[in-house]
């Protein structure tokens, strides 16, 4: 089920001598829609006290994306576990169909002082179920 979009333009510098999106881009654009989605739940993504971090992140290229324009990211999340979840990304040119990138990040909560797995924040957790349902 969809969770948030997410809107980033491209910039000219984002560019590679390719002429299209550098790669590492379209993990920026990920990360902005991670964020702004957590964000807008209340959950501080400043490190201290518990916090989510990513454990692997992947990304397919199916299409490249070239400047001028506006990315657009429907973002995803998968059943959450005692501390991970999954969460899935779909890239593209705002107004197109066309499908130019997917993607996968793990979630997991941590303590940030120790570095440790902590349990997702039981708010969380009730909003990822209901999402996923």
């Amino acid at each position: 089920m969809l969770v948030i979009k997410s809107l980033s333009p491209i910039r000219w510098g984002d560019m590679d001598a390719y002429h299209h999106v550098n790669n590492t881009i379209y993990f920026r654009y990920m990360e902005q829609a991670r964020v702004e989605y957590l964000e807008s739940l209340g959950y501080s993504i400043v490190p201290k006290g518990t916090a989510p971090v990513i454990i692997n992140a992947s990304c397919t290229f199916l299409i490249p994306l070239t400047y001028p324009g506006t990315v657009e990211v429907s973002m995803f999340f998968g059943p959450p576990g005692r501390s991970s979840f999954m969460s899935s990304y779909e890239i593209r040119m705002q107004g197109e169909d066309a499908l130019y990138a997917t993607g996968d990040a793990k979630i997991v909560w941590t303590d940030v002082a120790s570095g440790k797995s902590v349990p997702i924040p039981e708010e969380l957790r009730t909003r990822l179920s209901e999402i996923g349902s």
